[in-house]
């Protein structure tokens, strides 16, 4: 029994609350060979997916411009005619594990950037900025989806560092001083108990040798 319910102070309890104690030392081991683990992967995460952030955002910089100059010259309707019909873009998705943890993980996806042919725009019906901004988004969602794995990855491994660290917290500062407090309460009663009966056994003798 932890603090919460006081053990009674017995050997048995003590002897139960020890292993309950060495239990939770070596879980605590493992959790934290657990956290540094994912740490690791995180940090060697990190830099790649930075990398990639960059790329985003540089070419979501660049491509938002464009398309302010290709609704300048088309207007939103003469963009949402030149964009009809919409695309089917369909990925194929698989779930897998990642040091025990589910993760979705995109398997294949489409060409996203095509040619002028393939988006069945006319050679001269458009200004060069609706293509060149067609151009831009095409490529943005493409980092987008090429980064969607190491981004969903990233967040499930810092969700669960977070909730690893929260574990071995809980264990280090309360559930392990909670069970040593007790630990101790209890030798300390047995102690005096022990203590106690020597004294007892003392008097006894000294109460028969007296009376001899």
């Amino acid at each position: 029994m932890s603090a919460g319910g006081r053990a009674a102070p017995t050997r048995q309890n003590m002897l139960a609350l020890q292993r309950r104690l060495d239990r939770v030392g070596k879980g605590t081991a493992l959790l934290r060979r657990k956290r540094e683990a994912l740490a690791a992967e995180l940090f060697r995460l990190a830099r790649p997916a930075a990398s990639a952030r960059a790329s985003i955002v540089l070419r979501a910089a660049s491509a938002y411009p464009i398309l302010v100059r290709a609704l300048a010259r088309e207007g939103a309707d003469g963009l949402r005619a030149l964009g009809w019909p919409g695309r089917d873009l369909r990925v194929e998705i698989r779930s897998n594990q990642v040091w025990g943890i589910p993760v979705a993980e995109i398997l294949r996806r489409p060409t996203i950037r095509r040619t002028p042919h393939a988006r069945g725009v006319p050679p001269h019906g458009s200004s060069g900025s609706v293509g060149a901004a067609t151009t831009a988004f095409e490529e943005l969602a493409e980092l987008l989806l090429d980064a969607a794995n190491r981004e969903a990855l990233l967040r499930r491994l810092g969700e669960a560092l977070a909730r690893t660290s929260r574990q071995v917290n809980a264990l280090e500062q309360r559930l392990e001083p909670a069970l040593r407090a007790d630990l101790g309460a209890i030798r300390h009663t047995l102690e005096e108990r022990e203590r106690e009966e020597h004294l007892r056994l003392a008097r006894l003798l000294q109460a028969r040798r007296g009376v001899r």
